[in-house]
């Protein structure tokens, strides 16, 4: 029995030698193949949208939805602290009610990341800052589904050295973002005045932004002929000269920036809507009186005029506000 059992113990470690020996022979299977995620661009006509929290949603008929294409919900906010963490949104119900009627209605759905100045100054400047920053405005993109992010800084300069922070803050959030296959764009200055603003967001930066919201408003005295304008068709020419010609932002990355409100001589706006039911307003002109103060604003032919403007030189129009969006609706 003892030998029997000595043949048998052999015998398999034969086998079992054997069957390392054949399975070291075997080719090792190759790792599974990861098709990295290939950005690309969506450089289609744009009509852009803003949602401001404080309004209600309730107030937005759902045919404005299917009149743009892309909308912001404004706004996620930095932490004072500048040390990238995010604050909590103020109105996630309203934030939730809004994502989920874009989305119905096919309209690209973002947040727009707003705060003050100095808070973006001090983020910029840090490398472990920005880092924080982006991981945590990409989460947030994720967390919550999003199309995308639009950064409304307020604006970087070159007299503070922001400027060139500017330019490394927003090649990290757009690397970071176009992985995840999630657009990028930026809310920026018309650059009709001189000085560090005019030149804060320089043309290094422009191949990492998807598109650019040109905020061609809140102007009044640019054009002495229509003083109390604070968006004139001077403003806009200009502000599109700055940009196309001098710093050199390709046409399919613009947008045209106009207000649907209007504003007083003491710079108190007024929303179009309450414009528009005022007595006696011509909503075809520029000024209107309402409760006995005159506003400067854009009228029907006026931006008849600019979102021809927009087909011509840029590639969309952005609108400061959603609640009125597309005043040509009904004329």
């Amino acid at each position: 029995m003892k030998l029997k059992n000595l043949l048998f113990v052999s015998t398999l470690a034969l086998i079992s030698f054997n069957a390392c020996k054949k399975s070291d022979n075997e080719p090792t299977p190759d790792p599974p193949v990861v098709t990295p995620v290939t950005y690309v661009p969506d450089n289609s006509f744009k009509i852009v949208a803003y949602m401001p929290s404080y309004k209600d949603p309730e107030t937005v008929d759902i045919s404005k939805y299917k009149m743009i294409t892309h909308l912001f919900y404004a706004f996620l906010n930095p932490s004072t602290t500048a040390d990238g963490s995010l604050l909590a949104l103020s109105q996630p119900t309203r934030f939730e009610v809004v994502k989920q009627r874009a989305k119905s209605n096919n309209v690209k759905f973002g947040i727009s990341v707003s705060g003050a100045s100095d808070i973006f100054v001090n983020i910029a400047k840090s490398a472990t800052a920005r880092t924080t920053f982006v991981n945590n405005i990409v989460n947030f993109a994720k967390n919550n589904n999003l199309d995308g992010v639009d950064m409304d800084w307020e604006y970087p300069s070159t007299t503070n050295g922001s400027a060139d922070n500017f330019v490394l803050l927003m090649k990290e959030l757009s690397e970071a973002l176009h992985k995840n296959n999630k657009f990028l764009s930026a809310a920026v200055t018309p650059a009709v005045y001189a000085g560090g603003i005019r030149d804060g967001v320089k043309p290094e930066v422009f191949p990492a932004i998807d598109f650019f919201n040109i905020m061609q408003y809140d102007g009044p005295g640019y054009d002495t002929a229509e003083p109390l304008n604070h968006a004139s068709m001077k403003m806009t020419d200009a502000s599109l000269n700055i940009w196309l010609n001098t710093k050199g932002l390709p046409k399919v990355k613009a947008v045209l920036g106009i207000p649907l409100y209007g504003e007083n001589a003491a710079g108190s706006s007024k929303g179009y809507r309450d414009i528009e039911a005022a007595p006696g307003v011509d909503l075809n002109g520029n000024i209107a009186t309402v409760a006995g103060v005159e506003y400067g604003f854009n009228g029907i032919n006026i931006v008849k005029q600019k979102a021809q403007v927009a087909k011509e030189r840029a590639n969309g129009s952005c609108f400061g506000s959603f609640r009125t969006i597309l005043i040509l609706q009904n004329h």
